[in-house]
């Protein structure tokens, strides 16, 4: 969400950057806040300026009482009574406008508000141009793709030569986009969690959070725009609850209306948690598949730091992904996300995507993005620097490792002719000290 300062003096520029994310739907929206917000500051000065005359009038009226008390003459007490009645009269009259513009300046304000939270954030300008996807730009890529000579299986057949997955059983418990894991593979997957939470804690020094599970309507409204929050997030029904679909969310939610001392910035954070999701308009539930389900966990990094120093986290952020991928001799690339492919609160984004062998192209396995203020203002989170004035924090997040895509990269890139699958040195200590795993059957 931008700052409406910025808006009401640069209305042309966010015009410009709603335009650049292909949203030109919500142009008008721009004008409309423009007058609500007028509105609103009109009702709140006349409100003020009533107020001093209210507080003016009542003030006359401690010496006409005393006058009253004190005069004789019959006549006089009449005029005198006659003032005080016309300054109660005048009060009622201000008290009763009052109330009428305070009720007109919250409705201008919750109007406006609504409209501030659909307007998108100002894209940094190093954000490439285009409508969606398709035009994201690779950037770099790190380790070599290989495509071996012989035919790598879809991953749910790998993970069945091991007896690691049914699919069957989670279909009949809970429907489809869930899954048991089992044996290696189940261990496999707590073993990249594991040591994904070990690379983040030991070699990068974040702190490890173990966050809720769950988050109030105000908290989802202020890490998310309202698009994501309906395609995304589960409510318990009859309770102001949503389950996560991303640590980040009440992560960033934990610092909701606090003041940080600037001397604690930044705060670098790793967490975990089960993930869960709609996935609605998605038609991506992959029947056989785990790339794109319903429940999920996942290693997170967040980063809450001052606005000069978010661009330099940004870069820390990602490039700790293709550190952890490639520790797992996974080769990666990174793709920068264009204009019309970032979620309203974001300024920068980027992709992770994972080589895959049997699909001879990269699929995404991390989203790193900086949010600037946007999260801060919704939210009231607050610096206080050392001079005593406070400002708004900036938020960063990127996923540490998602184990069912990271899976999805492990198992096709470690696979062997034979049907075994290789364990690299980082794992293996996660693993009992196996090299390699054997699959029971072909």
């Amino acid at each position: 969400m931008i700052d409406i300062k910025f808006l009401r003096e640069n209305p042309e520029i966010v015009k410009e950057n709603i335009r650049k994310k292909f949203q030109d739907e919500k142009l008008p929206l721009v004008d409309e806040a423009i007058r609500l917000d007028a509105e609103k500051r009109k009702a709140q000065m006349e409100s003020e300026q009533l107020k001093a005359a209210r507080n003016k009038l009542s003030k006359a009226n401690g010496p006409l009482f005393g006058q009253l008390k004190k005069c004789e003459d019959e006549a006089k007490k009449a005029e005198i009574q006659a003032q005080i009645d016309a300054n109660n009269a005048a009060v009622k009259a201000d008290d009763e406008r009052r109330a009428q513009l305070e009720a007109a300046q919250t409705e201008a304000a919750a109007k406006l508000q609504e409209i501030m939270y659909v307007i998108p954030n100002i894209i940094d300008p190093s954000v490439p141009i285009g409508p969606d996807d398709s035009c994201n730009v690779e950037v770099e890529r790190f380790g070599e793709p290989v495509v071996p000579d012989f035919e790598v299986p879809h991953h749910v057949d790998i993970m069945a030569t091991f007896d690691g997955i049914d699919k069957d059983a989670a279909g009949r418990v809970a429907g489809m986009g869930f899954y048991y894991l089992l044996g290696d593979i189940a261990r496999l997957h707590e073993a990249v969690l594991a040591y994904a939470r070990d690379f983040m804690i030991d070699e990068k020094g974040f702190t490890y959070v173990i966050p809720p599970f769950m988050m109030h309507g105000n908290v989802v409204k202020g890490v998310m725009s309202f698009p994501e929050m309906e395609a995304m997030m589960y409510k318990i029904e009859g309770e102001d609850l949503y389950l996560i679909g991303t640590s980040e969310h009440t992560m960033i939610g934990r610092f909701i209306d606090q003041i940080l001392p600037e001397a604690q910035l930044p705060l670098t954070l790793t967490s975990y948690s089960p993930c869960f999701r709609k996935e609605v308009g998605s038609h991506g539930l992959e029947e056989r598949g785990v790339y794109r389900i319903h429940q999920f966990e996942k290693q997170e990094m967040i980063v809450v730091c001052k606005p000069e120093e978010s661009m330099i986290w940004y870069d820390k952020l990602w490039r700790n992904s293709v550190e952890l991928f490639r520790n797992m001799e996974i080769p990666v690339r990174q793709l920068e996300c264009c204009s019309g492919d970032l979620a309203d609160l974001k300024v920068k984004s980027c992709d992770i995507e994972a080589w895959s062998p049997r699909q001879q192209k990269y699929f995404e396995v991390c989203s790193c993005s900086n949010l600037g203020d946007a999260q801060a203002r919704r939210l009231g989170i607050r610096v206080k620097g050392a001079d005593g004035k406070t400002y708004l924090a900036h938020t960063l997040n990127n996923t540490c490792v998602a184990p069912p895509r990271m899976l999805i990269a492990f198992l096709e890139n470690h696979l062997q002719k034979d049907g075994t699958v290789t364990i690299p040195k980082c794992l293996q200590p996660y693993m009992g000290g196996k090299e390699v795993l054997i699959p029971k059957h072909k």
